[in-house]
């Protein structure tokens, strides 16, 4: 009888179309919940700004819950704040709030000025000591993820929105240039963060679904852009775009990355139809519906039908909601671990 795997082996075999025992459990984005902060006594405002903190709350996923991952940075505005945009972080308001950008940095593409030395620009460091901080504390047994802002979503974060679909609209020559500059951003970072330790990482390009971006747009304005970056991103890379997706599907796979995330919006079975056999498609669960605020006895079927759809593994949606409960967490992990293995599939 072979030995059984190791969380990060399965992981990262899994992200190479190779033979797995079973689907691993993980995520490629943030999924921190407040189970594990209590239990550590972490105060979420806090985790954003400390290493060893950011390492504790991550690798307790695994610890508390046996989560196949351990993936940091848990906010949106890391690439942002390096870039010279505000964060606020409300450390005086009660509750699990996110930080967000409260201040812009960018009106055009001379606006972007990247760090010489960019690995101590803004919470850069925060987030490679976290990465170094878990690789110390979990050795080579689980996988180490991170993620980094598709260029339209970080344009999004450093520029005013209305502003940015205007020029979009009116100016794409403009908005290419700023994404060209915010690409050459993006692959700097991920390779600070592979030197780091990290094992896969997500590009998220929330900003490219069909719900903000017409397939065209996506095609012409945004596409380039991601097959530059996961071309120069090392291996292995997931590509995540939320929102119903199924009509750019198929550009999503021609973008590069090794595995592609969707969100519940998509049909996954649709996806599936039109990616083939071959294709890790990582998705779809609602994260808010079925784990923050669903029933314990109904996230067990819900999962599993994301794999009965066509899913190679089960991704949440998005960000896991902090306050997703034990008892929800605990299921999703109990039914996932008695799924059975599905066929080697990479994207083509």
């Amino acid at each position: 009888m072979s030995p059984e795997m190791t969380p990060k082996e399965r992981v990262l075999k899994f992200l190479k179309g190779e033979k797995v025992d079973r689907p691993p459990i993980f995520s490629g984005m943030g999924n921190v919940i407040k189970p594990v902060l209590d239990k550590y006594g972490i105060v979420f405002s806090r985790v954003h700004r400390d290493s060893e903190l950011m390492a504790r709350a991550a690798a307790g996923m695994y610890r508390e819950f046996g989560y196949e991952c351990a993936v940091v940075p848990f906010d949106l505005g890391v690439e942002a704040e390096a870039l010279g945009a505000k964060m606020n972080f409300y450390d005086e308001v009660e509750g699990l709030l996110y930080p967000t950008v409260s201040e812009k940095s960018v009106k055009d593409v001379n606006d972007v000025g990247i760090p010489g030395d960019l690995e101590h620009a803004g919470r850069i460091p925060v987030v490679t000591g976290a990465i170094k901080a878990l690789r110390r504390e979990l050795g080579d047994k689980v996988a180490i993820g991170t993620y980094l802002l598709g260029p339209f979503t970080l344009a999004g974060q450093v520029k005013e929105l209305d502003e940015l679909f205007e020029e979009s609209f009116l100016e794409p020559e403009k908005t290419n240039r700023l994404l060209e500059r915010l690409s050459d951003f993006i692959v700097r970072v991920s390779r600070i963060y592979r030197d780091a330790g990290a094992d896969y990482i997500t590009l998220r390009e929330m900003g490219g679904t069909s719900d903000v971006m017409s397939p065209k747009s996506f095609r012409s304005l945004i596409k380039p852009h991601l097959i530059r970056i996961l071309s120069e991103m090392s291996r292995p890379s997931i590509l995540h775009i939320c929102g119903d997706t199924n009509s750019i599907i198929t550009d999503m796979a021609e973008c590069g990355a090794d595995a592609i995330s969707v969100d519940q919006k998509n049909c996954m079975a649709d996806t599936r139809q039109k990616l083939g056999a071959g294709a890790i498609i990582l998705g779809n669960f609602d994260p808010i519906k079925v784990l923050h605020k669903g029933e314990m006895q109904d996230v067990g079927p819900a999962v599993l039908d994301s794999l009965k759809g066509g899913a190679s593994a089960v991704w949440p949606g998005c960000d896991l909601w902090p306050e997703v409960p034990k008892e929800n967490m605990e299921a999703l992990i109990n039914a996932l671990k008695g799924a059975k293995p599905e066929p080697a599939r990479k994207v083509s």
